[in-house]
């Protein structure tokens, strides 16, 4: 765990099986000494962006999600690179946890729709995960190893999100809305000193309506 919305997750999945769950929240915490005297045996990383050490991932059976029907979108963004790119419908990739980035094999996959802000997206895709780690703790899938092309992205900086770099208001709209999430840069625009970020957007095809928060 590492974002607020999974508190929720946690709450439901330990009432479906019945017993309460170790959480972290910090990289600090997931030490071997830590998960070892809990009695872990499988760790669960639902939105996680930290990297989990060999120590970790060689000792406990750990299972990331990530936004990409692997192995294409590898790598950092995945949100972000699937919808400036135009991409608006993905899958949810369950892997387990290896020395590569989301190089490991997979256990499943669940389709997973785009459609409107970034924090919509993380919330809908968390309740696929939530189906997703329960079919894994029912059903114990072996993971099989990834096949086809293998595409990587490269993560985001604050900087990518200037829409001085849209070319079209499709590609203004889906800007704003892929960072319109807690924690996020907002998609922005800087003139003479003052800085425009931009939430809410709505777009009606024709011209986007959105709040903008100004500062120097």
């Amino acid at each position: 765990m590492s974002k607020i919305w999974d508190s929720e997750l946690v709450g439901r999945i330990e009432k479906k099986i019945g017993q309460s769950l170790v959480v972290i929240t910090r990289p600090e915490e997931l030490t071997k000494e830590n998960l070892a005297a809990n009695n872990v045996k499988k760790i669960f990383f639902p939105h996680w962006s930290h990297i989990i050490k060999p120590d970790i991932h060689d000792s406990f059976e750990c299972v990331i999600f990530h936004m990409t029907d692997l192995p294409f979108g590898r790598g950092g963004s995945p949100l972000q690179n699937l919808i400036s790119r135009g991409i608006y419908k993905t899958k949810i990739s369950a892997l387990k946890c290896s020395l590569g980035v989301d190089t490991g094999p997979v256990y499943l996959k669940k389709d997973l729709n785009l459609d409107g802000t970034a924090q919509e997206i993380f919330a809908r895709a968390t309740g696929i995960i939530e189906t997703m780690i329960m079919e894994i703790l029912e059903k114990n899938p072996v993971p099989v190893e990834q096949t086809g092309e293998v595409t990587t992205f490269k993560r985001r900086k604050p900087e990518d999100s200037n829409l001085v770099l849209c070319e079209s208001l499709t590609a203004i709209y889906d800007y704003i809305r892929m960072l319109d999430a807690e924690g996020y840069p907002k998609a922005y625009l800087e003139v003479n000193g003052v800085k425009y970020e931009f939430t809410g957007a709505r777009f009606d095809g024709e011209s986007i309506v959105a709040q903008v928060r100004i500062t120097k």
